[in-house]
């Protein structure tokens, strides 16, 4: 009899996407020609990690005293005014938000699950997603239900998301809603105005019937296109009747993966909700992690608050975001001619190609020496690892790896269902 509690014994120990980044860097090191396009971190056309100067410099003038000691609790006071505005500055929302520190954006939702779903029920997001919400919740002792994603027009399906979310209030009279847009993982789907004003609606009509909780996952939105920020002009409509987080973390916006310093913000309309908010989230940072990297939240807020940092930060991300852009445009064109299907992709560190079986397609690719991750009905491309100079080399392996999965004359296709699988910790997306 194992002494691993039963939920325990089959866990696995290692990811299907490091899996497969060790199976390519292992390949590269033998001297193949490899394309390794499996993990979401954005690294420049040599190969190494896209760092901010001016963040490297805020962690190194940190005075070492300070770094050593605890943070508080739910993070220092600064850093969480810092955060607010980060995200709210200028729309008068932040007169409505909350905050504490989290371990990055995988703590920030690790915190909504445990505060706004009772064991055994389920967060509902989209059919294509990160699959590390099923690690969370399941974790947890939660769940994941999940809406088609894209409707016949190729936009996102806001029929099924209002079926989906009914069904989970009558079923359990609350919902927590995860979304991760702009720059959505694993599809690089970003929804635009109409869309973002419907799902307000949606959700502002389900919460006149039941608690409801929208978070949206932040982690890609700084590296959208201009009207990335267009999703908080609806905020106001949720609050009407719901809640809404975001979770934060400067893992991308930032380029600080190994930091670990995020923040779940909530907003209410109500000022002693927001503050039995406060509390519960600051009750889970203690019964968690109990403490953030100290050293990375006041680096942090430097880069938030200092002008001169602010602006370079500013400005060297923006060296980055024109860096994926390349990407993006080279592969949206060779896409394109080459007759690939992918959701709308304007900018993010990934982008989908629809597949009738992605573990084929992800299968025939890694034969040619490309890498890949496989999902239930297409691959992801992690274009943020991804040099312009082989991207028509990615795209002619997708090609004849979608041709390879398709079925023969009068076989049933592949699996359509879409999620994506085994998605590890943001911090290594």
């Amino acid at each position: 009899m194992s002494p691993l509690i039963p939920d325990a014994v089959s866990r696995g120990g290692n990811d299907p996407i490091f899996s497969l980044h060790a199976e390519a860097v292992r390949r590269a090191r033998n001297g193949e020609s490899v394309v390794n396009a499996t993990l979401g971190a954005l690294l420049r056309d040599d190969g190494r990690l896209a760092v901010m100067p001016s963040v490297l410099e805020a962690f190194d003038r940190v005075p070492g005293e300070l770094a050593a000691a605890y943070a508080p609790i739910a993070g220092d006071p600064a850093f969480l005014e810092a955060v607010v505005e980060d995200v709210f500055g200028g729309s008068g929302l932040s007169e409505h938000a909350v905050a504490v520190a989290t371990p990055g954006g995988t703590g920030a939702i690790q915190q909504a699950v445990m505060n706004f779903l009772e064991p055994g029920q389920s967060a509902l997001t989209s059919s294509f997603f990160w699959g590390s919400y099923s690690v969370i919740t399941g974790h947890a002792g939660r769940s994941v239900d999940t809406f088609e994603m894209f409707g016949e027009d190729g936009g996102l399906d806001l029929d099924a998301f209002e079926r989906g979310l009914d069904e989970q209030l009558a079923r359990q009279a609350r919902a927590l809603v995860l979304f991760n847009f702009p720059c959505h993982n694993p599809t690089g789907y970003s929804l635009d105005v109409r869309e973002w004003s419907a799902v307000a609606d949606i959700v502002a009509r389900a919460g006149a019937r039941g608690s409801v909780t929208f978070l949206l996952d932040h982690a890609y939105a700084r590296f959208g296109n201009e009207a990335s920020e267009q999703w908080i002009e609806h905020v106001p409509r949720m609050l009407e009747t719901a809640t809404v987080l975001v979770a934060w973390t400067v893992s991308k916006s930032l380029a600080q993966y190994g930091a670990r310093v995020g923040g779940l913000v909530a907003l209410h309309a109500d000022p002693d909700e927001r503050r039995a908010l406060r509390g519960a989230m600051s009750y889970s940072c203690r019964a968690t992690w109990s403490n953030c990297n100290h050293r990375g939240i006041l680096a942090v807020t430097d880069v938030l608050t200092d002008p001169d940092l602010r602006e370079c930060a500013t400005a060297e991300r923006g060296v980055l975001i024109r860096l994926l852009g390349e990407r993006v445009g080279a592969f949206n064109d060779a896409a394109g001619q080459a007759g690939l299907r992918t959701p709308r992709y304007e900018g993010g560190f990934f982008v989908s190609v629809f597949t009738p079986d992605g573990e084929r397609t992800a299968a025939v690719m890694r034969d040619a020496g490309v890498f890949v991750l496989p999902m239930q009905g297409a691959v992801r491309v992690a274009l943020c690892a991804t040099p312009v100079s082989v991207i028509q080399r990615v795209v002619e392996a997708l090609v004849d790896g979608v041709a390879a999965a398709e079925p023969a004359p009068g076989e049933s296709g592949g699996r359509t269902e879409s999620r994506l699988v085994g998605q590890p910790d943001e911090g290594a997306a």
